[in-house]
């Protein structure tokens, strides 16, 4: 279970000694009640953590370091409550390698027409305190996550809440270990990358294991570990009547049962964030991971087939972003399209690999042949997907840069049923339109292995690719080829 409440962030507030120690007591006051505030927040799903007021460079320089060392630390929120020269800040902005949240908001929600002094004003000078500190992260070329707003309002709370999900995500990249069994799907283009490079950029690293190690861990599992997994199936899913204890494919399900006990061992045991598989490799297996995959995922880790790692670790990034959120996060594959001209839509599934977390009911666990990879028949949750408002984001290495693609879409409910195809599935229109949203998406290079999400917004994966330091192309209502066109062409000018 992923829990963001262990994760922290930092309240900071500015000041200098200029104003005293009444002024500079006040100001304490403030801060603390603001991070309390947010802390005790229900919007807000990590923990805010209050610091000491800082009021010359050094007292910057050491906060910042603290908060670069501190393990649990995910990023800072500044705020000027009165007004902090911001030469002060060069030194500790220099070294700070955690993500930034600019709060620019003030203790007071209403001016206090009939009483208000220069007392007051001496006190509650944000309005020009913030311009001063937004200065100098702008020379400085810092990213950062500005958001406008009274501390108790909803949607600066909203804002505040997007931005910590991305730093959690992004905390959760470094050091992360992705396995990758097997090699990448042959002759695929798309879903090879530089893995130097990502770890370099990203943080993570990914690694090649053979199968057979994997098969070794598999074959340990114990038949009173498969006893308790079966039994869990059968209470948590419909299963087909040929899987059921005494069916004529119920060995079939304990083989299920094994592989997924099998990766779940290796992926805890070498504390990996995530796997990636490929059906053109899979020596000693007797079936494609089909429901260990999808329940894997259920579980927090990330996922792609064919030897994607960077959509696994991006289905990793986006489960940490959403945990606790209702809905859920999956690996998707744009597969067929209804080009019905009154309801274009785009059938989105995988050949089993679905996270069962977007079901809309309760998954049916099935078994049917699979077609390709040469294996026995492989078990399988089968589910529709729930209609409303989601994304795709796929991330795609464009050779000097990675480049996140967003495509905002709406899934809609099933207009028929699909008696015969055996996989879970989800349908939506993709923003603008059918023709110009793939367009676009072909346009940027979007990959055709994404994670769909049914709880991220834009916002979530914007404040992301700041944190990254990646381009993010974003495919939305307002789309429109010329346009974009031409922003892919800035783009690549941009990043050269």
């Amino acid at each position: 279970m992923i829990d963001l409440k262990k994760k922290e962030v930092w309240f900071i507030t500015g000041s200098q000694h200029l104003y005293g120690d009444e002024t500079l007591q006040k100001v304490a006051e403030h801060s603390q009640t603001i991070a309390a505030s947010l802390h005790a927040s229900a919007l807000i799903p990590v923990s805010i953590v209050y610091k000491p007021t800082v009021k010359s460079a050094e007292e910057i320089y050491a906060v910042c370091m603290e908060a670069n060392t501190a393990e649990n630390c995910i990023g800072v929120i500044a705020w000027m409550h009165t007004f902090s020269p911001a030469k002060m800040w060069i030194g500790g902005l220099k070294i700070l390698q955690k993500p930034m949240l600019h709060f620019h908001t003030q203790f007071n929600r209403d001016i206090p027409w009939a009483t208000i002094d220069m007392d007051f004003m001496n006190l509650n000078q944000s309005a020009h305190g913030d311009r001063e500190f937004g200065f100098i992260m702008s020379r400085m070329r810092l990213n950062r996550k500005v958001v406008v707003g009274y501390w108790e309002d909803p949607e600066s709370l909203g804002k505040i809440d997007a931005w910590a999900r991305a730093a959690a995500a992004w905390n959760d990249w470094q050091s992360a270990r992705f396995a990758r069994f097997g090699d990448n799907m042959r002759n695929v283009a798309v879903t090879e990358g530089d893995k130097v490079e990502a770890e370099i950029k990203f943080g993570y690293s990914v690694n090649t294991y053979g199968v057979g190690d994997l098969v070794k861990v598999i074959d340990a599992t114990t038949d009173a570990q498969i006893d308790a997994l079966v039994e869990e199936y059968a209470d948590k899913y419909l299963l087909m009547d040929t899987l059921l204890r005494g069916g004529a494919q119920h060995a079939s399900l304990r083989e299920a049962a094994k592989i997924e006990i099998g990766i779940e061992t290796f992926l805890r045991d070498g504390n990996f964030k995530g796997f990636t598989d490929t059906f053109e490799d899979l020596h000693g297996m007797v079936q494609l991971p089909g429901i260990a995959a999808q329940r894997l995922m259920g579980k927090g880790f990330g996922f792609a087939g064919e030897g994607d790692w960077k959509t696994a670790a991006l289905v990793r990034a986006m489960k940490v972003m959403g945990a606790g959120m209702k809905g859920g996060n999956s690996f998707m594959e744009d597969y067929t399209y209804h080009f019905n001209p009154d309801n274009r839509l785009v059938l989105g599934s995988h050949m089993l690999e679905i996270c069962e977390s977007i079901a809309d009911a309760k998954p049916s666990c099935e078994i049917h042949p699979l077609g390709i990879g040469g294996k026995a028949d492989p078990v399988r949750l089968v589910f529709n997907s729930a209609p409303g408002p989601a994304l795709n984001a796929s991330i795609v290495d464009m050779g000097n840069r990675f480049r996140l693609l967003v495509n905002e879409v709406i899934a809609v409910a099933p207009m028929q049923s699909m008696p015969k195809l055996p996989v879970a599935r989800v349908l939506w229109k993709p923003y603008p339109n059918m023709h110009t949203g793939c367009a676009a998406w072909i346009l940027a290079g979007g990959a055709h292995h994404t994670c769909y999400s049914q709880n991220l917004t834009t916002e979530h994966l914007t404040d992301f690719a700041e944190m990254a330091g990646i381009e993010l192309v974003l495919i939305d209502k307002e789309t429109k080829i010329h346009q974009f066109k031409n922003e892919l062409r800035w783009n690549e000018r941009y990043y050269q």
